[in-house]
């Protein structure tokens, strides 16, 4: 079977710093886990942060991360930088294991978190109030900068016979979390398909989860929208002949028209089993961090973001995507004031 060395090896290297986090559900409250594993509580009276250690107007007591569930590249990444924001600003930061997209854009809303990890298409339904936000909208979100393109993967192994969305119908499909970004996607996939929850046996699955049930039988495919590679998937295909699901033609077409926040990608052949490259789609991932943080605040933090990107890069692959010169690549909401003082700083071009 091909790439299994290679998946082994990269598999086992990068589930190594997700087992840090314990399992793969999403974590209640505003405690979190640090980079290092060790678990953390919110500061007494349910604050998580802006403090101001010493008095300083720069200074922060507690930054918490709303990252992902503990297998996806959200967790690796949110660990990495937690490190870096104890160690270059000398705050106390955990990095919070979630349900992604949607819970981290009400984390940051209702003050639960500083900073967290969201796909674009949450964070413009969050801003205009649709989808999972309907009622209930947050116009005024901000970031610290774009991160990383999203691929929706969609999972299946060679036995199921499965090789288009449209041979999803009447199967059992993981979709994501309930109310995930992950989630999300799939109800825009499977309608730019022509097709809803009706044609499919949904289960809301979690990465992990999903891949686990795929090997025991119990699903047949799965949604995984994330960096690449997913290790979760990486961990599949040592075991079986993994097969993605193409994104492509009227499909595609039908998904941009419905959707322009969506790009046109692929997924690199030899990834993991398959020899070719795979057409889907894709969408930028937002580092959003709350209001609730100072000008300078936020300049210190993106600050020292930045001065360690090299770090950060190191975290995942998909974090090699995160450049000074993609900042506002597919960005959403608008710059927190103290990241563009930092980038006005260093003469980045924000438009």
């Amino acid at each position: 079977m091909r790439l299994r060395a290679f998946a082994a090896a990269i598999a086992a290297s990068t589930l190594a710093l997700a087992a840090c986090g314990g399992n793969d559900e999403p974590a209640g409250g505003t405690g979190g886990t640090t980079a290092a594993g060790t678990e953390t509580e919110a500061p007494e009276g349910g604050e998580t942060g802006g403090g101001e250690a010493g008095g300083g107007d720069a200074d922060i007591d507690f930054l918490t991360i709303a990252a992902g569930g503990t297998s996806g590249p959200y967790y690796q990444i949110g660990a990495t930088i937690s490190q870096v924001f104890q160690e270059g600003l000398g705050s106390d930061s955990s990095v919070q294991a979630t349900g992604a997209s949607v819970e981290n854009v009400n984390l940051i809303a209702d003050g639960g978190a500083e900073l967290a990890f969201a796909m674009g298409d949450a964070v413009r339904q969050a801003m205009e109030g649709t989808g999972p936000f309907e009622g209930d909208s947050h116009p005024d979100l901000q970031a610290v900068t774009a991160l990383y393109p999203n691929f929706v993967q969609i999972v299946t192994i060679a036995d199921t016979g499965i090789t288009s969305v449209n041979d999803l119908a009447g199967r059992r499909v993981g979709v994501g979390d309930i109310n995930s970004g992950v989630e999300l996607n799939a109800q825009m996939i499977l309608e730019a398909h022509g097709m809803s929850y009706d044609d499919i046996e949904e289960d809301f699955l979690s990465y992990s989860e999903a891949i686990d049930q795929m090997k025991n039988g119990q699903v047949d495919a799965a949604f995984v929208t994330s960096g690449l590679p997913n290790a979760g998937v990486l961990d599949l295909a040592t075991t079986n002949d993994v097969v993605i699901i193409p994104i492509e033609g009227e499909g595609m077409a039908s998904l941009l028209e419905l959707y322009p926040f969506f790009s046109e990608n692929v997924v690199p052949g030899g990834l993991y089993d398959e020899e070719a490259d795979v057409p889907t789609a894709s969408i930028m991932n937002q580092l959003l961090i709350t209001s609730d943080l100072s000008d300078d605040q936020v300049y210190e933090i993106t600050k020292t973001f930045w001065e360690n990107i090299d770090q950060i890069h190191a975290s995942h692959n998909a974090a090699q995507e995160i450049t000074l010169e993609s900042i506002t690549q597919g960005l959403v909401p608008e710059l927190h004031p103290g990241a563009v003082r930092y980038y006005e700083e260093v003469g980045a071009d924000i438009g």
